[in-house]
């Protein structure tokens, strides 16, 4: 059974593809039906679906309000330009790097100058 993703609505569609393409079962918010949902409505419905979550929405790194160990993991892009084309190349980054399965139940920050895995 392979991983379950929610791709958030900052990213573009190309990321669910590019996940779908790596084997991962992954779906953006738009598709789930909680496009423009509040920051912590999504969270719970992410959580209770036991989905792991790929944002670039840096409130999402706050590991005092999504501890680490205590959610279903979290992906956030931090690419230095605004664009398509850095996120893209950050998720594809990662992809080529990690399996998302290792980074389960861990806040994971990527930027071009390297990944910060945060463990509870």
């Amino acid at each position: 059974m392979s991983l379950k993703i929610t791709v958030d609505e900052d990213l573009p569609r190309r990321a669910v593809q590019i996940l779908r393409d790596h084997g991962y079962d992954a779906a953006s918010v738009i598709e789930q039906g909680m496009g423009g949902w509040k920051d912590a409505q999504l969270w719970i419905a992410v959580q209770n679906q036991k989905r792991f979550l790929v944002t670039a929405d840096k409130g999402f790194g706050d590991i005092r309000v999504y501890t680490p160990g205590k959610h279903f993991g979290i992906l956030l892009l931090r690419p230095d330009e605004d664009g398509i084309r850095p996120l893209i190349e950050l998720l594809s980054q990662v992809l080529n790097s990690y399996k998302l399965e290792d980074l389960v139940g861990i806040t994971t920050v990527a930027t071009p100058r390297g990944i910060r895995i945060r463990k509870e």
